[in-house]
């Protein structure tokens, strides 16, 4: 990463309330809107807006030859998640998803991505947690990990 500490890396991530942040891990990535930074625990408090499942591992790109599917969050709970987990996203990524998110066409269909969104970010969510359990586990500074949903 170019980084000579965990510490420098994390001064270099000064994300904003109402910024976008991305959660990726395999091949689907978790959009959330930050509500709030708490540095003295390096949690960060974000509202979950679309889980795009099927994106190019890495890039956090949509891959050509197949479209993700999107669940549509926005009505869930709320996470607090290690602050190390999350990166900025990208414009290129998000104003696409929340485009279509945000348009007539998904708001008068009863899409079934819509129906089981919060058993599949139930499903990321443990997956991230099996992933890194150095960032969960006890004297890690975060015991809190996320709230239930």
């Amino acid at each position: 990463m170019g980084f000579s500490s965990k510490q420098e890396f994390l001064e270099g991530r000064s994300f904003q309330p109402c910024q976008i942040v991305c959660l990726e891990h395999e091949s689907s990535c978790l959009y959330a809107e930050v509500i709030q930074i708490v540095e003295s625990r390096q949690i960060c408090w974000v509202r979950p807006l679309v889980l795009a499942v099927g994106v190019s591992p890495g890039s956090g790109q949509v891959d050509d030859t197949d479209l993700p599917r999107c669940y549509d969050l926005r009505s869930g709970a709320d996470l607090l998640y290690p602050l190390v987990l999350f990166r900025t996203a990208l414009d290129t990524e998000v104003i696409p998803l929340l485009t279509f998110l945000y348009s007539p066409e998904w708001e008068s269909s009863i899409h079934p991505s819509n129906q089981n969104g919060h058993q599949q970010l139930r499903q990321f969510i443990q997956k991230v947690w099996q992933a890194y359990p150095e960032v969960f586990g006890p004297g890690s500074g975060n015991r809190l990990g996320a709230r239930k949903i």
